[in-house]
């Protein structure tokens, strides 16, 4: 069955300041080269299983760089999938982290070798340990932002995930508690749509014209967005997070992305070109509006293609951990 193009290329004019709009394209580049170059370690036997989010960088690295970093309630808190490394890294992580956790190493950041791809675990930027089970982090996600409502302050509580995970009770969960109008949540829920669930298409699954429509019956402002144009996905997060800042109320927004590498490497892991990709339709508008030329674009792609194999190359040397850790990361460390 042939895939559907998600969303068409945008022609509108680049709304953003150069500056900005050259750092976003240098972290979806970065992102993207990070994700192929984890699709290569894993196809070389460098890793168990990869998953992750190329083709979905343009809502990705905004949301990173409009995030309120740091730890403790008066910051943002990230309750993520596992497609959310662009996010990771416009929040300033290094992708060679990534690279240990694909090749389970002992200094792999996030798990210490417990756990593959995607799977992220930050506490000094409110990063939540992403969780394998499908989607249960909406259930969790109004605990923080619940916190933060008696704190009080800006901080906010982000929680993201896949369509397909919409059919979840812990979705309809985070809905529920979200806006009970005794006590309505800080909480920015975002639903980024690639269509797919694993390889069951969304055309049969849904019974909403749009999953954000599903936020009208829980009095929730929302809104769904193109979010493989970085600068309508920039805009549009910032609307919603300053929303949410302010009134102290859930705001869903549903993000229409692209899946050009399949759900993960359990389904092949090959690029689809029939889906939309859009990190060139961002480039071919760079390049149209004089922003940046193509041989500019394509150094910086070699760079990050030359600093990724070179930190591929560091974590493949790298000892595994040892037996005498099992008991590590469980419950709490050690005194």
């Amino acid at each position: 069955m042939s895939r559907p193009r998600l969303i068409k290329e945008s022609s509108a004019p680049l709304q953003l300041d150069k500056e900005l709009l050259v750092r976003i394209h240098d972290l979806m580049v970065k992102t993207r080269v990070l994700e192929e170059r984890l699709i290569q370690m894993y196809k070389q036997g460098h890793g168990y299983f990869w998953i992750g989010g190329p083709g979905e960088e343009a809502f990705n690295v905004p949301l990173g760089l409009l995030m309120k970093k740091g730890q403790g309630p008066e910051y943002d808190y990230l309750h993520a999938h596992y497609r959310q490394s662009g996010t990771l890294l416009a929040l300033g992580e290094e992708p060679i982290g990534a690279l240990r956790q694909m090749k389970n190493t002992a200094s792999d950041p996030y798990s210490g070798g417990r756990n593959f791809a995607g799977h992220f675990s930050l506490r000094k930027y409110n990063v939540a340990p992403v969780s394998s089970p499908i989607e249960v982090q909406y259930a969790i996600a109004p605990g923080t932002a619940m916190m933060q409502k008696r704190v009080g302050g800006d901080g906010i509580t982000i929680v993201t995930g896949g369509d397909a995970g919409t059919a979840e009770g812990d979705f309809a969960s985070c809905l529920v508690w979200s806006s009970r109008p005794a006590n309505p949540l800080p909480i920015l829920i975002i639903v980024t749509n690639n269509k797919w669930g694993i390889s069951t298409s969304a055309e049969g699954q849904h019974g909403e014209p749009r999953v954000s429509e599903r936020g009208k019956a829980f009095n929730i402002r929302s809104k769904t967005i193109n979010g493989n144009d970085p600068v309508e996905a920039y805009q549009e997060l910032k609307e919603a997070m300053e929303y949410v800042r302010k009134e102290r109320k859930p705001f869903l927004l549903e993000a229409n992305v692209s899946r050009l590498y399949g759900h993960s490497s359990a389904s092949g892991a090959n690029y689809v070109s029939e889906e939309v990709d859009c990190l060139k339709n961002f480039e071919a508008r760079l390049e149209q509006d004089g922003v940046l030329t193509r041989q500019q674009m394509d150094e910086l792609r070699n760079r990050y293609t030359e600093d990724m194999a070179a930190a591929a190359r560091i974590a493949r040397d790298e000892p595994l951990p040892g037996p005498e850790t099992i008991w590590k990361h469980i419950f709490a460390e050690d005194k």
